[in-house]
C-alpha cells in the first residue's frame, strides 16, 4: 500500500483561485523567496567575514611567532631576483661611456673591486722586537742585517693608576711679610672629582658605545684594584651634560644650517617623569647630517612624540628631511616650508613582514613580487654606490625611475585583490600613500634611497637599551642623549669615541671663548697620534 507523504497534504490547493487571488499568492511567495535570498546573503557575507578574519588573526599568529622565534634578519630564503645586476653594470658603464668631454670624471672612484687589505693597520702602535745571534754565531761573518718574518698582535690589558698632584709652591719675604707663589693646577671639567678625563672617556664609551652598563663596570673597575660605585658614575656623567652642553649646542647649529638631513625617533623608558607613569613610552629622537666634511648625529630625549618636538629640534633648518611615514614630521615641514622625502627601508620592511607571514607555498605570493621589485631598487643604488653625485643623478634617472613607474603601475592594479586588513594590503596601501615622499631620492645625487644612515646612528642605543633597560631619571636620559650624541659624532667623523670624549674633557675646562670651542669640533679636533685608535699620552 503506497502512502503519501507528509509535505504532499500541506501542498495548497490553488485550482479554485482566481487570477487576481493567483497574482496575489505570487506576489507573497516572490517576496518570502526574496526575504530568504536576503538571508542566505547575510548569511554567506558573516561566513566571508568571519573566514577574513580568520585569515587575518592566522597571518597574524604566524607573524608572532616568526617575530619571537625566528631570526631578525630581513633577507628571504627564495628571493626572486627577477633582475640580472650584471645588465645594471653594463648598463651604468654604458651611461659613464656617454658623458660628454670635459665632465670631471676624477671624482668617479675606479671601477675596480678594492683589494682586501692584509697585515695589521699602520695606525696601531709598534714594537720592533730584535732576535740576534751570539757572539760566537756571528764570529767571522762578512756582515749582518735583520729581516722582518712576523707580526703578532699583542694586548695590553687595562690597568688603574692613581695620580698624586704635587703643587710646588714658592715663599716670597717682603717688608716682614710672606707671600707664596703656587705652580698652576689645569681645570678639571667636573672641578672637585676623583676620575681623570681618561677614566670618564672610559666609561662614557664603554655604555653608550660598546653598551655596558654602570653595574658591570664597576665589577671591571672593582678586579683592576679600586672599587666605584655606579652611583658615582651616573653622578660624573649628568654633571659632564652641563659641561657638554654648550659644545652640542655648536653642533646642533651646523647640522641645522646644512640642505640635507635625515630623523628618526624610538621609545626610551624613563621611570621618574613627572606626569607620565613608568611604563609608558618616552622617545629619544636623532638627526643626522650637516654640511659637506662636517657630519653629526644629534640625540634628543623628550617624553612626547607630539610633532612640536621636530619642531623645535629643526627651528631655523631649511632643506630636505628625510624620515619615515610618522605624521609628527608633517609639522615642522609645513611650518619651515621643508620637502620630505620617504625612506625605501620602511616600506620594505612591511613587505618582508608580510613575505615571512604569508602560507607556506611554492607560488610566490604579493608581498614577495614587490620586494623583487623594491629589490631592483637597491640594485640601481648598489651599482651607483661609488658614482660621483652627477653620476648618480644621472643613472637615478635613467635606470631608478622607469622602475619605480612600474612599480607604482603593478601596486595600483593588484592593491585592491588583497583583502584589506591583510600584512600584504597593508604594506602596498602604506607605499602608495607615501609615494610622493618615497620617489624623492631621484630628485638629487646625494640624497639616499633610505633612512639608513639615521637608523645606523640610532642602533647603538637600541642595542645599548637591551642592556640597561631604563633610565632612571630625566636628567639622566639627557646627560645619555648628549653621551651618544659625542659618540656617533666622533664616529661620523671617523674619530675613535675613546680618543675624541678623552680630547674634548681635557680642554673644555679652558674653552672659554667661543673660538676656543670651535676648535673641539670634532671635524676641527687636532687629536694626538692615530685617529682610529685610543692612544692616550
Amino acid at each position: 500500500m503506497k502512502t503519501t507523504p507528509d509535505n504532499a497534504s500541506r501542498t495548497p490547493d490553488l485550482s479554485g483561485l482566481s487570477s487576481a487571488e493567483m497574482m496575489a499568492v505570487i506576489s507573497d511567495m516572490q517576496e518570502q523567496l526574496a526575504v530568504k535570498e536576503a538571508e542566505l546573503q547575510q548569511r554567506d557575507q558573516a561566513v566571508k567575514a568571519r573566514e577574513n578574519y580568520i585569515a587575518i588573526l592566522e597571518e597574524l599568529l604566524r607573524y608572532k611567532k616568526i617575530q619571537q622565534f625566528a631570526a631578525s634578519s630581513e633577507k628571504q630564503p627564495n628571493q626572486i631576483t627577477l633582475f640580472d645586476e650584471a645588465e645594471l653594470e653594463v648598463g651604468i658603464d654604458e651611461l659613464r661611456d656617454e658623458l660628454p668631454e670635459g665632465f670631471e670624471e676624477a671624482d668617479a672612484p675606479p671601477r675596480s673591486r678594492k683589494r682586501r687589505q692584509r697585515g695589521f693597520s699602520d695606525m696601531l702602535l709598534r714594537e720592533r722586537i730584535e732576535l740576534t745571534l751570539s757572539e760566537e754565531e756571528k764570529a767571522g761573518a762578512s756582515k749582518t742585517f735583520f729581516t722582518k718574518v712576523k707580526e703578532e698582535l699583542e694586548y695590553i690589558p687595562a690597568q688603574l693608576k692613581v695620580l698624586e698632584y704635587w703643587q710646588e709652591k714658592a715663599v716670597f719675604e717682603q717688608d716682614g711679610e710672606e707671600r707664596i707663589v703656587a705652580a698652576l693646577r689645569s681645570a678639571h671639567p667636573l672641578g672637585k672629582c676623583i676620575a681623570t678625563p681618561s677614566l670618564l672617556a672610559y666609561l662614557i664609551t664603554s655604555k653608550y658605545a660598546d653598551g655596558l652598563p654602570l653595574y658591570r663596570q664597576e665589577q671591571m673597575l672593582k678586579r683592576l684594584g679600586h672599587e666605584v660605585s655606579r652611583t658615582s658614575m651616573a653622578h660624573w656623567i649628568i654633571r659632564l651634560n652641563d659641561v657638554f652642553k654648550p659644545l652640542i649646542n655648536l653642533v646642533r647649529e651646523s647640522q641645522n644650517g646644512s640642505d640635507y638631513l635625515q630623523a628618526d625617533e624610538t621609545r626610551i623608558q624613563v621611570l621618574k617623569e613627572d606626569g607620565k607613569k613608568a611604563q609608558s613610552d618616552k622617545w629619544m629622537w636623532v638627526t643626522r647630517g650637516g654640511p659637506p666634511g662636517k657630519p653629526s648625529v644629534l640625540f634628543e630625549y623628550d617624553p612626547s612624540r607630539d610633532g612640536r618636538v621636530p619642531v623645535r629640534l629643526l627651528d631655523d633648518f631649511q632643506g630636505i628631511l628625510q624620515a619615515d611615514g610618522y605624521s609628527g614630521y608633517g609639522q615642522v615641514c609645513r611650518e619651515n616650508k621643508l620637502i620630505r622625502i620617504g625612506c625605501w627601508d620602511h616600506a620594505r620592511r612591511k613587505f618582508v613582514e608580510a613575505s615571512r607571514a604569508a602560507p607556506a607555498k611554492g607560488k610566490p605570493s604579493k608581498a614577495d613580487v614587490a620586494l623583487s621589485h623594491i629589490r631592483k631598487l637597491y640594485a640601481v643604488e648598489k651599482a651607483a654606490r661609488d658614482l660621483s653625485d652627477a653620476e648618480r643623478y644621472r643613472v637615478r634617472q635613467e635606470k631608478s625611475l622607469p622602475l619605480l613607474k612600474a612599480f607604482k603601475a603593478w601596486l595600483e592594479k593588484n592593491a585592491p585583490k588583497v583583502m584589506k586588513g591583510m600584512l600584504t594590503r597593508k604594506a602596498m596601501d602604506y607605499t602608495l600613500n607615501q609615494w610622493d615622499t618615497l620617489t624623492g631620492y631621484c630628485e638629487r645625487g646625494d640624497l639616499h634611497i633610505s633612512n639608513v644612515l639615521a637608523e645606523n646612528a640610532i642602533r647603538p642605543f637600541a642595542v645599548g637599551r637591551k642592556a640597561w633597560l631604563f633610565a632612571d631619571t630625566t636628567q639622566g636620559a639627557n646627560a645619555s642623549a648628549t653621551c651618544y650624541s659625542l659618540v656617533e659624532t666622533a664616529k661620523a667623523n671617523d674619530l675613535e669615541p675613546s680618543a675624541y670624549i678623552h680630547h674634548v674633557l681635557k680642554h673644555i675646562a679652558e674653552a672659554d671663548t667661543l673660538e676656543k670651542l670651535e676648535t673641539l669640533l670634532p671635524w676641527n679636533a687636532e687629536l694626538p697620534g692615530s685617529k682610529k685608535v685610543a692612544q692616550y699620552d
